[in-house]
């Protein structure tokens, strides 16, 4: 088996698919395979992903005929999973770091107690304008001091151990919404993490996300996931009036949403991440 699975979930959005399997293939590490799970029929990614099947013997292409959430989803791709480390690349991202898998692999090798390690993101609009490009918090430390108000690690620049202390890792199907957040809330209490000081990935601000499309059930995970770890991480009264707020911004009409999304996304993400650097393409 390869050393890294790659993780992609997709659903109905082939728009960007093409890029972020570009991306890893571009990888300086080689020794990875890149997992596709697709949640039910769309006729049009299936015709991308093939093209992509027929070239590159490394990717692993699945249909789930029932339509879950993004944990179950991710669930099933894990137990596709044979691989020592997992990453996550989104559908609509892109790695712009070639070397973020040898990165990633050395450092956990490396460094045991740590199960898992991301890095900062680049965020563009839909025509390519960049928004500037956020790192994380960098530190195990850092990084749970932030941890309740915000999702820590970047999504697409994450890789993480597939078994800590025995047990393979899995989302919790019970959210269905900020799964991720709260998977590495659970990861943080199992050992500890990292954020490489450079921009690996690539985020586009489009009105087509998942982020924008569910930003009522984003609200009321957000609150669910504050109040599941508030015993674990400092913040809460921060985290919660936060988790409130988000609440009242997704009451508000969708055409001031879909005007101010990308600005108030670039700025809850540089306050998560607290500082800019350059992208390291």
């Amino acid at each position: 088996m390869p050393r890294v699975s790659i993780l992609m979930l997709t659903y109905n959005r082939p728009q960007l698919i093409g890029r972020a399997i570009a991306s890893a293939c571009e990888q300086s590490f080689t020794d990875w395979e890149l997992i596709i799970v697709q949640d039910g029929a769309n006729p049009e990614t299936l015709g991308l992903v093939s093209q992509w099947l027929d070239r590159e013997p490394r990717i692993r292409y699945f249909t789930r005929e029932r339509v879950g959430t993004i944990a179950e989803a991710s669930n099933f791709g894990l137990e596709e999973s044979q691989s020592e480390y997992v990453a996550i690349l989104d559908d609509d991202d892109s790695w712009i770091d070639r070397d973020k898998l040898a990165r990633q692999v050395e450092f956990l090798d490396a460094n045991p107690e740590y199960v898992g390690c991301g890095g900062g993101m680049r965020m563009v609009d839909p025509d390519g304008h960049e928004h500037g490009c956020y790192l994380k918090p960098q530190s195990d430390h850092e990084i749970r001091s932030r941890a309740l108000v915000a999702n820590p690690m970047a999504n697409s620049t994450t890789m993480f151990r597939r078994v800590v202390k025995g047990k393979r890792v899995i989302y919790d199907i019970g959210l269905r919404q900020f799964a991720d957040w709260d998977f590495w809330l659970t990861m943080g209490n199992r050992g500890r993490l990292y954020n490489f000081p450079i921009c690996m990935a690539q985020y586009t601000l489009w009105g087509g996300g998942s982020s924008f499309q569910a930003q009522r059930q984003n609200g009321r995970a957000a609150l669910a996931i504050v109040r599941k770890h508030r015993g674990q991480y400092r913040g809460y009264r921060a985290a919660l009036l936060l988790a409130v707020a988000y609440m009242a911004y997704a009451s508000l009409p969708e055409g001031f949403r879909r005007v101010t999304y990308s600005a108030l996304s670039s700025t809850k993400k540089a306050l998560a991440g607290g500082k800019q650097a350059e992208a390291s393409a």
